[in-house]
């Protein structure tokens, strides 16, 4: 059986989840299936653990586009060297057009999974424009059409079937995203964070991701300014969705320090490779997750797998992870009837998320028991070798 898979995110180019989704079920995938992965970018080696990589750039022709008008046309290119595959199974809706279209070209079924839905990130018209519209009806398209939809979560299932009502609620299937736990694991190493500013005695609060809208960083940057003086805030920061919102964001880091002191509030301006990422989650003591809109969100799966305790809002598939009032804490949170995912009382949410953080930070033998059962749970219920056999179960449901 062969397997094409289509993608925006392959390493070396990851900067979400997604794209760590993708490299795994593609690492364990290619023991079982002859597999080829059609990826965005520039060109990277041919093989990867067993699996056929080619690239796609944008086309010169559109260097001046619509980043959603580039997009299509990474997708066209790609359809003629999908020719000869079984099935072809798409991630995002950068990649849903080519998986749509070769389904019909080459008469074969269109699997995709759904990581996020383009009608609950309505923010992303502040970064696409115009393009926001032709994301919107590529992924409608798509998802109303495919042979089979792969959502990684329950909580995702459902937000599925409400955009989409058109969609066979038979056709979604879950599968959970996944974790490497022989990778992921607890690797202190005080002298290494304390050269990224981070001091490993302090007790600290860690948060990891894009500056994007869905990731909540302005209420947690809010929230923060009400912990204990003594907590270290950590911000490991990749790059903002607009310029705007970096501004924005920067204004409130800068606000932070200027009340908390220079030393408690550590800014890293890039994405951390794993082993440094593992360093820093392995000396947090609380990982926070103030997202508005996460399908199942895997750097809590990351938080986990190093130990640390976990607060999250309780929105999406956050509570199918963290276990509450076990692996770490939830945080309701009752979100506007727009669709925006904000919160229907900002400061409510705030005041909730930081006394949720006070309550594990002052109380290190809860922080601790947390983390340990955070450590088990993701050995338990997510490893990459069980997720990969059930997808294989949703491909052999529609060959």
């Amino acid at each position: 059986m062969r397997i094409d898979i289509v993608t925006k995110e392959f390493p070396p180019e990851i900067y979400g989840g997604a794209g760590v989704h993708v490299a795994e079920l593609s690492r364990v995938l290619a023991g079982s299936v002859e597999l080829q992965v059609h990826a965005f970018g520039a060109p990277r080696d041919v093989e990867f653990h067993g699996a056929s990589v080619h690239s796609y750039p944008v086309p010169e022709e559109l260097a001046e586009a619509n980043p959603a008008v580039q997009t299509l046309g990474v997708d066209l290119a790609m359809l003629s060297e999908i020719a000869g595959a079984d099935l072809v199974h798409s991630h995002t809706w950068y990649a849903n057009l080519a998986g749509h279209l070769a389904a019909m070209l080459h008469g074969i079924p269109h699997v995709l999974s759904a990581h996020s839905l383009e009608p609950l990130r309505p923010w992303k018209a502040e970064q696409l424009g115009g393009g926001y519209a032709v994301s919107s009806w590529v992924e409608r398209t798509a998802y109303e059409s495919a042979a089979a939809i792969i959502a990684v979560s329950a909580g995702m299932r459902r937000d599925i079937l409400e955009c989409y009502p058109g969609v066979d609620p038979g056709r979604v299937k879950v599968v959970h995203n996944g974790i490497d736990v022989a990778r992921w694991q607890p690797a202190e190493n005080p002298e290494a964070v304390r050269a990224l500013g981070i001091d490993p005695d302090r007790p600290s609060v860690v948060w990891v991701g894009r500056v994007t809208r869905q990731k909540g960083v302005s209420y947690l940057l809010r929230a923060a300014a009400l912990l204990p003086e003594r907590v270290q805030v950590v911000l490991c920061a990749g790059a903002a969705d607009t310029p705007e919102l970096a501004a924005e964001v920067a204004a409130l880091i800068a606000e932070l320090k200027s009340a908390r002191g220079a030393d408690g509030v550590v800014l890293i301006e890039r994405m951390l490779p794993r082993d440094e990422l593992i360093q820093v989650l392995s000396s947090a003591t609380v990982f926070a997750c103030p997202s508005i809109y996460e399908p199942l969100g895997i750097v809590n799966l990351e938080a986990m797998a190093c130990g640390a305790a976990v607060v999250a809002s309780a929105v999406g598939g956050i509570p199918e992870v963290v276990d509450d009032g076990v692996t770490g804490v939830l945080v309701p949170l009752e979100q506007a009837a727009d669709g925006s995912g904000k919160p229907q009382d900002a400061e409510q949410f705030v005041r909730d998320f930081a006394a949720a953080l006070t309550s594990v930070l002052e109380d290190p033998q809860r922080a601790e028991a947390m983390g340990q059962a955070g450590i088990r749970r993701v050995q338990e219920h997510f490893s990459w070798e069980s997720i990969a056999e059930q997808t294989l179960e949703v491909y052999r449901s529609v060959l």
